[in-house]
């Protein structure tokens, strides 16, 4: 939980940009956090959002590493091109977007690459903001193998057919029966993408299939309210949230 360290343990880390293998064995960057000192730790897979794989990507990864965590934050843009993330992230809008398969084989390669690691206690979720957070939650539908999932306002889980694209054929809703783990909805009620409405639909659609869930939603918050180099940031409603996520996959990952 948030600053709950004790004074009197030891605690490290170390964090680097590594090769791993991703969809169709490609090799493909990835920014791997992990903690130092006692193990073994339960791992995290974060999927970047659209403004590319990013400062607050490895940030965030170190901050589950400070927390117990093995975090890998697969580069899902590698495949159009290297730059600044800004650069990259405008490359792949142009190409159409990132494919769901391309993104969901990358998943299944971090997924396979922590569970190998020998301080690995075995058990991995998945978390995503923006277009990771529809990711996450596609993953937890998608990949086998993630122990619990955490979907941060991702938009267009559910989209209208003719805003279908090649790059993503399907709307993720449509795939809620095939939900494999607990997932975690975290949402801003100004966001407009997903629109509190979508929200609603997303939720039903959950107890449709009786799945185990939970969703938080927060006045006073919009898109990416965790983004403190922004002017979305809104540190109640944030600090709040991480502390859902640590509660959640710590029940989920370290039990």
């Amino acid at each position: 939980m948030w600053n709950k360290i004790r004074t009197d343990e030891y605690e490290g880390m170390l964090a680097e940009t590594i090769t791993m293998n991703g969809h169709k064995g490609d090799p493909i960057y990835a920014y791997l956090s992990r903690p130092l000192g006692k193990g073994p730790f339960p791992g995290v897979v974060l999927i970047p959002h659209i403004p590319g794989w990013d400062e607050f990507c490895r940030e965030t990864a170190r901050r589950f590493s400070q927390h117990g965590y093995l975090a890998l934050c697969p580069d899902i843009f590698s495949r159009v091109g290297h730059g600044t993330p800004e650069e990259v992230s405008a490359m792949a809008r142009n190409a159409g977007g990132v494919s769901d398969d391309s993104v969901m084989g990358d998943c299944k390669g971090a997924l396979d690459h922590l569970s190998r690691m020998p301080n690995s206690n075995g058990k991995v979720g998945v978390i995503g903001m923006c277009s990771g957070g529809r990711h996450a939650f596609l993953a937890a539908c998608q990949v086998d193998g993630f122990a619990a999932a955490v979907d941060c306002w991702g938009g267009r889980v559910v989209t209208a057919k003719e805003n279908l694209t090649p790059a993503n054929p399907v709307a993720p809703i449509d795939y809620t029966s095939q939900l494999s783990c607990p997932l975690l909805g975290l949402f801003g009620n100004d966001d407009q993408f997903p629109t509190p409405q979508e929200v609603d639909l997303h939720e039903e659609e959950l107890k449709k299939y009786g799945k185990d869930y939970q969703f938080h939603r927060y006045d006073g918050a919009g898109h990416g309210f965790w983004y403190y180099h922004t002017d979305r940031y809104r540190p109640t409603q944030a600090m709040d949230a991480w502390e859902k996520v640590f509660e959640f996959f710590g029940e989920h990952l370290k039990t």
